[in-house]
């Protein structure tokens, strides 16, 4: 998950050290981190994102920088001591035992963050970067944290695997008479993850098998889609500013309103996420700003 707006004092670094690896699926590991630093952590959203920081094998975090101008000075590091940083989500914060929970897709060593939690072990030192506790709410980092339905009438959630630890904590924190509907593409049948849900959200978790990524959710969202009415009772705004995934970032939050009909929740591969944005707004007449989308990365492409 990229594109943590880094705001000068109000994001710092964390020192913490792996409390636990547990399994969860053939995909999903969780990592439950610890430390003394997370008293200061702040807690800003459902689909909260954050920055690690993963170690230089054999050279750990010795050039790591801190204070308030940490990012700068990251950025003039050569590239042999910069530590990688890789985005992701907050599936749980656990304030009063200072644990933080982060569920990493497991594929292989296929990239620094993948091949560090194949072979973390408890008590392994890491760093993250996220916000810290403000001295008045005026300072609240912002974001960090995209998921506001407002009074929406009922919503949707959609995303793959990458995006399933922040569904997953989004649903477990709604209110009891939301109603939904909710599809998390996931690689194997194996890999549904036990979440509990208000009785109003229907909850398909969609396994590839296989299959190309994203065809098999990308049918489900557009058959669920064809039951929303269209036009005026919609927003009716299907003016929509195209993006090249290969040189853009695909994000886009609309503000928050009071009401509106239907609010939209779309994350994952950047090709998917634009497929699905286009129809929904201009296939279904969905009102643009009834819909977050955020592409948290490309086939092909590391994040930055």
């Amino acid at each position: 998950m990229p594109y943590l707006v880094i705001v000068a004092a109000r994001y710092r670094v964390f020192s913490v050290r792996v409390a636990a690896v547990t399994s969860l699926t053939p995909s999903f590991v969780r990592v439950t981190l610890t430390g003394d630093a997370l008293a200061d952590f702040s807690s800003v959203g459902l689909d909260q994102r954050i920055k690690l920081v993963l170690p230089i094998p054999g050279h750990g975090f010795t050039d790591l920088p801190d204070g308030e101008d940490w990012y700068a000075a990251w950025r003039a590091l050569p590239d042999a001591v910069r530590n990688p940083l890789r985005t992701y989500t907050v599936r749980s914060f656990r304030p009063d035992a200072r644990e933080l929970d982060i569920d990493f897709v497991a594929h292989g060593d296929t990239g620094p963050a993948s091949r560090w939690v194949s072979s973390c072990r408890v008590g392994e030192e890491l760093r993250i970067v996220g916000p810290a506790v403000p001295s008045s709410p005026a300072e609240l980092p912002t974001g960090a944290a995209e998921f506001d339905p407002g009074a929406a009438n009922r919503i949707l959630l959609a995303g793959d695997e990458t995006a399933a630890p922040a569904i997953c904590a989004i649903l477990e924190a709604l209110d009891v008479a939301t109603v939904g509907h909710v599809f998390i593409e996931v690689p194997t049948d194996a890999d549904r993850l036990p979440v509990t849900a208000p009785a109003g959200v229907e909850v398909r978790w969609i396994a590839r098998n296989g299959a190309s990524h994203g065809v098999r959710m990308t049918d489900q969202v557009h058959a669920w889609a064809s039951t929303v009415a269209t036009g005026p009772e919609c927003g009716g705004a299907p003016e929509l500013v195209d993006v090249d995934v290969d040189e853009q970032v695909l994000w886009d939050v609309p503000a928050a309103e009071p009401s509106r009909p239907v609010y939209a929740w779309i994350a994952g591969e950047a090709g998917c996420v634009k497929e699905l944005r286009r129809h929904l707004v201009r296939g279904v007449g969905l009102d643009r700003k009834q819909v977050a989308f955020m592409g948290y990365w490309r086939h092909g492409k590391a994040e930055n």
